[in-house]
């Protein structure tokens, strides 16, 4: 596992990255939230409270770092997240600001 600070424009935070055989795992977590691949779940974090959303990425079949989840595209939010600003379409960076 690969962990690493994003610096955002208001605040540090934390990517992730977790080899799983050919793909990896890739998120960026803040203290309010996430946004990730799309093996995330994000109807399940809504149902903590917890704002998340998804990208796909902006180029290339999958997301392979922090980098791929700045530069992709939201295609899913949850209730939380939507409620920070957060909608489909705008990128990851963009999503992380709002949280």
């Amino acid at each position: 596992m690969e962990k690493i600070t994003v610096h955002l424009p208001h605040k540090d935070a934390e990517g992730i990255v977790i080899p799983l055989g050919p793909a990896n795992l890739v998120a960026i977590i803040t203290d309010v939230g996430l946004v990730g691949c799309g093996a995330f779940d994000v109807a399940a974090l809504d149902s903590f409270s917890y704002p998340a959303a998804k990208v796909r990425p902006a180029t290339g079949p999958s997301i392979v770092n922090t980098n791929d989840i700045l530069t992709g595209i939201v295609k899913e939010t949850n209730r939380g997240a939507m409620g920070r600003g957060i909608t489909n379409g705008m990128t990851g960076k963009q999503a992380l600001e709002r949280l």
